[in-house]
C-alpha cells in the first residue's frame, strides 16, 4: 500500500508541476491582449499613484528611464493573492464563501513545507528534532494542517451550495464546476476520515513524509488514510488541467492586461508583434467583420464595418 501512496504522491507533483509550467508557457507565448490601461499602475511612482496619474504627465517622458515601484506593486497583490481583496470589496456573499476555501489551501500549502522541512531535519539532523524544536514543528505544521483541511472543507460546501442554490449563479454553472467542487469535498473528507480513524499504531504524518523522501516500503498506511491521499495527489494534478489554473493565468492578467503601460515605439517587440499580427487571417462569424479566414487583420481593420453590413 505504501508504494502506491509513494508513487501516487511522486505522480501527483510531478504532473501539477508540469501542467502548471506549460500553462504559464503558453500564456507567456500568446498574442499580446488588448491593455486595460486603466491608471493609477501599482508600480508607477508613488507619487503619481496617489491621485491617479502616469509617467505621460512628465515632459519628454520617452527621454527618461522608467523607475519600476516593486513594493506598490506587492501592495496590491499580496492582498488580492491571500485574502482576495476585489472580491471582498464587490461581491462580499461570495467572499464569505470564497476566502476560507482559498486560504484554506494556502494554509495546506504551508503546512505541506512545514512538513517536508521538518522531515528533512529530520533525517539530516535527528539531534535538532528530538527536542524543543521538534516538538515546535510538530505543534505548527498540525495547526496550520487542521486549519487549512477544515477552511477549505467549508468553503467548499459553501460554494457548492450558493451554486446550486443561488438563481443568478445557475445560469453560469456547469457540470464541471459541480465536479471540481465535489472533487474537493470528497477528497478531503475522505483524507480527514482516515487520519482521525487511524489506528493506535499507524504511522505519524511525519513519519509518512519521511518515508515518501526515503521510498521507505516497511511503513504501513491504512487503507482509508492511502485512499484519501491518492485522491489528494489526483487532485493536485487534475487542478492545473482545468479552468482551475487561474491561480497561473491571474499574473499574467494583471501584468499583461491590467497593468501594461509599456509604450510602443519605433523598432521595439511590441511593434514587431502587432505587425506580425496584422498578418494573421481571423474567422469571425459576425458578417459585417468579413472576417472570413481569407483577409489579414490588416484588411479587416481598415475596412468600414457599416461597408460589410450593408453586404
Amino acid at each position: 500500500m505504501s508504494v502506491l501512496v509513494y508513487l501516487a504522491l511522486y505522480a501527483g507533483a510531478a504532473v501539477f508541476v508540469a501542467a502548471s509550467l506549460v500553462r504559464a508557457w503558453m500564456y507567456a507565448r500568446a498574442p499580446l491582449h488588448l491593455r486595460w490601461e486603466l491608471y493609477p499602475v501599482p508600480h508607477e511612482d508613488p507619487a503619481k499613484v496617489k491621485h491617479g496619474g502616469s509617467y505621460f504627465e512628465d515632459k519628454d517622458w520617452w527621454t527618461h528611464k522608467r523607475a519600476y515601484n516593486l513594493a506598490g506593486e506587492l501592495g496590491v497583490m499580496v492582498p488580492e493573492m491571500l485574502f482576495l481583496k476585489a472580491l471582498h470589496e464587490f461581491n462580499r456573499k461570495l467572499w464569505y464563501r470564497s476566502f476560507p476555501f482559498h486560504f484554506g489551501l494556502y494554509l495546506l500549502i504551508g503546512a505541506c513545507g512545514l512538513l517536508l522541512l521538518a522531515a528533512l531535519l529530520g533525517l539530516f539532523a535527528p539531534a535538532l528534532m528530538a527536542g524543543a524544536l521538534g516538538m515546535a514543528f510538530h505543534w505548527l505544521y498540525t495547526v496550520v494542517g487542521v486549519a487549512g483541511v477544515a477552511l477549505a472543507l467549508v468553503g467548499a460546501v459553501g460554494l457548492l451550495h450558493r451554486r446550486l442554490t443561488d438563481e443568478d449563479l445557475k445560469t453560469y454553472t456547469t457540470a464541471g464546476d459541480i465536479f471540481n467542487l465535489l472533487f474537493f469535498i470528497v477528497s478531503f473528507g475522505v483524507l480527514c476520515a482516515g487520519f482521525l480513524l487511524r489506528g493506535p499504531g499507524a504511522p505519524g504524518v511525519l513519519a509518512m513524509v519521511q518515508g515518501l523522501l526515503t521510498f521507505n516500503r516497511t511503513i504501513e498506511v491504512p487503507g482509508l488514510l492511502a485512499v484519501g491521499i491518492v485522491l489528494c495527489a489526483l487532485l493536485a494534478a487534475y487542478i492545473p488541467l482545468t479552468h482551475m489554473s487561474h491561480f497561473v493565468g491571474k499574473y499574467f492578467t494583471y501584468h499583461d492586461v491590467r497593468w501594461n503601460d509599456q509604450v510602443n515605439l519605433r523598432g521595439s517587440k511590441i511593434e514587431a508583434k502587432l505587425v506580425e499580427y496584422l498578418t494573421y487571417k481571423p474567422t469571425w462569424s459576425a458578417p459585417h467583420v468579413t472576417a472570413d479566414g481569407k483577409r489579414t487583420w490588416a484588411d479587416v481593420a481598415t475596412t468600414n464595418p457599416w461597408e460589410g453590413a450593408k453586404k
